[in-house]
């Protein structure tokens, strides 16, 4: 290794390490259990059918926004999830010392796709709170719809959905596992906080799992039918869920699962291992 990449790496291992990378975090954390509550919230509404937004990100965001305070906010969360952005970055470049072989290769690789899903939630929320909002099921129908002209994308939309799947069902495996609990500083913990923070992530996994999962479905029939309509991500997936038999129930187990996710966010802004 040149002595500049050396130098580079020893510069991005101090900013990793750094008091205000780790309170960016901390704080990104915070911002992100709220953004899963608003979801759960949405998703509930579903359920009762009483929706009006879009069950998303988006739509949460949408919701903070027209609360009162609600830009400042949101403009918060956008501070917040690119500190996690930036976190993430650093991780990809340095962190994981401790791992070997492929599984530190695969522990930065999962970084630098943390980081990116970061970086995307806090562009979507600063349009929100700019007062531009987009809508991301309408623009992943978009998106569907011209990878579908091109003579490989089926193909290609195919793919996207085995993946959006896969990591659905990497999320299910992470939570029954607890995987996630190799993260956190659980020593710092007493009994009944270990055990809430426990449960809460496992449940949180699985219904984000269950979530993704579907919308991966969802994009791989569109490839297969040809048809963008039926893509939208997490939206079009919870609405799908609505109109199948016991649908109701599950998306009222799925908002409680989000929610779920959204108190354990606030449990890794204390005891997550940054």
């Amino acid at each position: 290794m040149s002595t500049l990449a050396q130098s580079a790496r020893g510069t991005a291992g101090k900013a990793r390490n750094s008091t205000i990378v780790h309170a960016l975090a901390r704080g990104g954390f915070v911002g992100y259990g709220i953004l899963h509550l608003v979801v759960a919230w949405l998703a509930l509404q579903i359920a009762l059918g009483h929706s009006s937004n879009e069950t998303d990100q988006s739509g949460a965001f949408q919701l903070l926004v027209r609360e009162p305070f609600g830009r400042p906010l949101v403009w918060i969360i956008v501070v917040g999830l690119a500190g996690m952005a930036l976190w993430q970055v650093l991780a990809a470049i340095t962190g994981y010392e401790s791992e070997q072989g492929k599984r530190k290769v695969f522990e930065r690789i999962g970084a630098a796709g943390r980081a990116v899903i970061y970086a995307a939630l806090a562009v979507d929320a600063g349009k929100v709170a700019a007062g531009n909002p987009t809508s991301s099921a309408g623009e992943q129908r978009q998106t569907t719809a011209g990878v579908l002209a091109h003579t490989s994308g089926r193909v290609l939309v195919a793919i996207a959905g085995v993946a959006v799947l896969a990591g659905g069902i990497g999320l299910i495996v992470f939570g029954a596992k607890r995987a996630f609990a190799k993260r956190l500083h659980t020593e710092r913990m007493g009994p009944g906080t270990r055990k809430a923070t426990t449960a809460l992530g496992m449940i949180g996994y699985l219904a984000k799992g269950a979530g993704y999962g579907i919308a991966g479905g969802l994009l791989f029939v569109a490839a297969v039918h040809r048809d963008p309509k039926k893509s939208g991500g997490l939206d079009a997936a919870l609405h799908t869920l609505a109109g199948k038999p016991y649908g109701q129930v599950l998306l009222i187990v799925i908002a409680a699962g989000f929610a779920a996710f959204g108190l354990y966010c606030f449990f890794q802004s204390r005891y997550r291992d940054v």
